[in-house]
């Protein structure tokens, strides 16, 4: 019996669609893509099919919605040639090296360097002068403590995640969610999210790749992105701190909503990784369809687990780099599975109820 690579699990409206007519691309009105640092290497032989193959017909507009790595793997869409695009960032991500003991003004450099050269200023006019694919990142204005550099931060970090521990809704005494989206984007589907204090600010030429840095910009390992031209005044920094793997209503949202991720959990915020209790499941997104690696994917990767950024300090370079790509290669597998499936409609066997 051949190995199932991918896992696919939708909630009950997108099972029924799928038991009916498979699973189509024009049925699909946003995909997400999740915080989570170098996991995402599991997921860019998914991403090469998505970008190249089945949205590549397209004619009306899809949404994209991401945060950190989410965002910045969608940022190849858009751009002239956008598995080329993914295939660079994949390449430039894990080939990244620092000094023995790199400090956050280091790190923040290094990420610039790899931004500009994964999105120079044409790609940056490309992207904003179409609509096929509509961009929408969050990223999160700090307040308080949690604004400063150094070892303050630390100190807001810990008091935000105590107040997340009692409330997740206090994260918003400490972090307003800012939606940088594309100015040919009305986000209305994003209009329903109330939870926390949330504002919205147009993708221009003069923030796109401050807004990128900014929802990558990780607490303590990245400097804050300071006075995004088009939105409010303040320190901005990692969208995943409120959203890291979502749980934001998405009934406004008139389609299905597709979610590749290296998770089988879905954890709502930065801080909630503890946090049992807090999963967001298949009965809080009946129209949502997420595609993950299965338990038999993962336990043919080195190390038998999916990179991750602790990798940095555990791995020496040469290895790591050789372990980042291995993953890279492996997720073609599922990529190759999806096809096949999607194709023959063997996906109606495979996909599985999300409760």
């Amino acid at each position: 019996m051949a190995t199932d690579w991918l896992q696919i699990r939708a909630g009950k409206r997108a099972y029924q669609h799928i038991q009916e007519h498979g699973l189509d691309q024009d049925a699909i009105d946003l995909l997400v893509g999740a915080s989570g640092g170098p996991k995402w290497f599991v997921l860019q032989g998914l991403d090469r099919f998505l970008f190249g193959e089945f949205f590549a017909e397209r004619e009306r507009p899809l949404d994209l919605l991401g945060t950190s790595a989410g965002a910045w793997r969608f940022a190849s869409l858009g751009q002239r040639d956008p598995v080329a695009a993914s295939d660079l960032f994949a390449k430039l991500y894990s080939t990244q090296t620092y000094s023995a003991k790199p400090d956050v003004q280091e790190i923040t450099e290094e990420a610039r360097k790899l931004l500009h050269t994964y999105i120079p200023d044409d790609a940056v006019h490309d992207i904003l002068n179409q609509d096929k694919f509509r961009h929408h990142w969050i990223v999160v204005r700090c307040r308080g403590l949690t604004a400063v550099e150094g070892k303050k931060q630390l100190f807001g970090l810990l008091t935000s995640a105590l107040a997340n521990s009692m409330k997740r809704q206090w994260l918003g005494k400490f972090y307003e969610r800012v939606i940088f989206h594309h100015p040919a984007s009305p986000a209305t589907f994003t209009e329903l999210w109330h939870d926390l204090p949330t504002r919205h600010a147009l993708l221009s030429e003069d923030n796109f790749k401050q807004a990128l840095l900014a929802t990558g910009s990780i607490p303590l390992v990245l400097e804050g992105v300071r006075d995004i031209p088009g939105a409010p005044a303040g320190i901005y920094r990692d969208g995943g701190v409120t959203d890291y793997h979502f749980d934001l209503d998405f009934s406004a949202i008139d389609g299905l909503v597709l979610y590749p991720h290296f998770h089988h959990e879905v954890i709502p915020g930065w801080f909630d990784k503890r946090n049992k209790k807090r999963r967001t499941t298949g009965a809080h997104w009946p129209n949502v369809i997420m595609l993950t690696p299965s338990a038999e994917f993962v336990a043919q990767l080195p190390y038998g687990k999916i990179p991750d950024r602790t990798d940095f300090a555990d791995i020496d370079v040469e290895e790591r780099i050789k372990y980042w790509q291995q993953a890279v290669e492996q997720g073609r597998w599922m990529a190759d599975q999806l096809k096949e499936w999607i194709a023959t409609g063997e996906i109606r066997n495979k996909v599985q109820l999300w409760r």
